[in-house]
């Protein structure tokens, strides 16, 4: 077993005005190839912490990734903390500050003095060739155990993720399959509970996770080979299937909105928002039969569109009633087979208040919904509803199938 520790460095992940993407990526493809993965350390520009940070992860793991602080500038200090925590001592080296230089001279740009610290290599450390950006990483090797040094920018660090280190990694032979279940409409406490005669067990595993668009299980693996893998995994994911078929709508790699587009199965689709400030657009944006939309808060245009003034004055834009009239709005003015809309209060008393509904012209349906939580929250949940019921109504076995 390979286990592995990443270490995150750079004042502005700590302090969050970044999102620690490579951390995710890097975790996904330590799981995907058998490497278990300890912990992840998000550190600031500190060259003490640094260094202790490597040091005690040396002393527990046997893959180090530090992520970060390869640039030219002085708070850039992943190099420094390596070659402290090693006691090895960094030196340029000829190649590859003549290959820096060479890249500043293509440019027309004389390399700055600065710069001449991403030529720096100690004696275990190998340079990583960096073909996108100007910072090499490091590959150490250091009594049986690695070190990897890899750039911030995510464009250049999965770059050489996959064309640099992977291929200098001992990878576990051991073999690891899994497979995510999505699910919508039911809470992860319920589907914990549902799972509980295999929640507990380590091989296969189960674990549930809370998404944007429901709840995920996956269900993972291992085995000396694929083959023994999936056939380990197999029962299990059936009897996970089997539980959880009332909600599923996808697994792997499937979005909802990618499931409603093949529930509608060539019908075209048009929507209507009302305060959802275009979120289910946006999540429908690349389904082929997402033929239209509309939206908008205006009343007057909402009433062109299918809204009708009695109800506008009765029960209020963000009604059940205003949501069907436009689903059958969105059907009839955008020209659609299907239409589909959302209302949203995300001010006043109807805060977190919305509701969706689709409309086939001979069946209309309409959902509320009633959270807490902020603005954003709201207009994103009531979009995720909307794809919810619309799948539901559609998928095979639904009312519309």
């Amino acid at each position: 077993m390979l286990l592995a520790e990443i270490i995150s460095v750079g004042t502005e992940l700590l302090f969050g005005e970044i999102v620690d993407s490579n951390a995710a990526f890097l975790a996904r493809e330590l799981g995907g190839r058998g490497v278990t993965l300890h912990r992840k350390t998000v550190l600031g520009d500190n060259l003490g912490r640094v260094t202790e940070a490597v040091q005690l992860a040396l002393s527990r793991a046997d893959l180090v990734i530090l992520g970060g602080g390869l640039g030219p500038t002085d708070d850039d200090l992943t190099r420094e903390a390596i070659a402290a925590a090693l006691e090895e001592e960094p030196a340029e080296d000829p190649a590859l500050l003549a290959w820096l230089e060479g890249l500043y001279t293509s440019r027309g740009r004389e390399m700055p003095q600065v710069n001449r610290k991403q030529a720096w290599l100690i004696p275990s450390a190998e340079a990583l060739p960096n073909p996108v950006g100007t910072a090499p990483g490091w590959f150490v090797r250091t009594n049986g155990k690695y070190v990897v040094a890899l750039p911030g920018p995510p464009r250049e660090m999965t770059r050489m993720w996959r064309e640099q280190v992977l291929p200098r990694l001992p990878l576990p032979t051991r073999a690891l399959v899994s497979t995510t279940v999505h699910t919508q409409g039911i809470g992860e406490s319920n589907v914990a509970e549902l799972l509980t005669p295999w929640t507990g067990q380590a091989n296969p595993s189960v674990a549930t996770y809370a998404r944007k668009t429901g709840v995920d299980v996956r269900v993972a693996a291992s085995a000396d080979t694929e083959a023994a893998a999936r056939a380990l995994l197999a029962p299990v994911l059936e009897q996970v299937r089997a539980r959880l078929s009332r909600w599923t709508w996808g697994e792997d790699a499937q979005t909802l909105a990618g499931a409603l587009g093949a529930a509608l199965r060539g019908r075209t689709l048009g929507v209507i928002e009302a305060g959802s400030a275009g979120n289910l657009c946006g999540l429908l944006a690349d389904e082929p039969a997402f033929l239209d939309a509309a939206v908008t808060v205006d009343h007057a245009r909402l009433i062109t569109l299918g809204l009708t003034p009695v109800t506008l004055r009765d029960a209020g834009l963000v009604s059940e009633a205003a949501a069907l009239e436009l689903a059958a709005g969105a059907r009839e003015h955008l020209g659609a087979e299907i239409g589909l809309a959302v209302v949203v209060g995300v001010a006043g008393e109807q805060a977190g208040q919305a509701y969706a509904a689709i409309d086939a012209g001979e069946w209309q349906k309409a959902v509320g919904i009633n959270w807490p939580g902020d603005a954003d929250q709201v207009r994103e949940r009531a979009a995720v509803t909307a794809l919810a019921l619309a799948y539901r109504t559609l998928r095979p076995g639904g009312v519309l199938a």
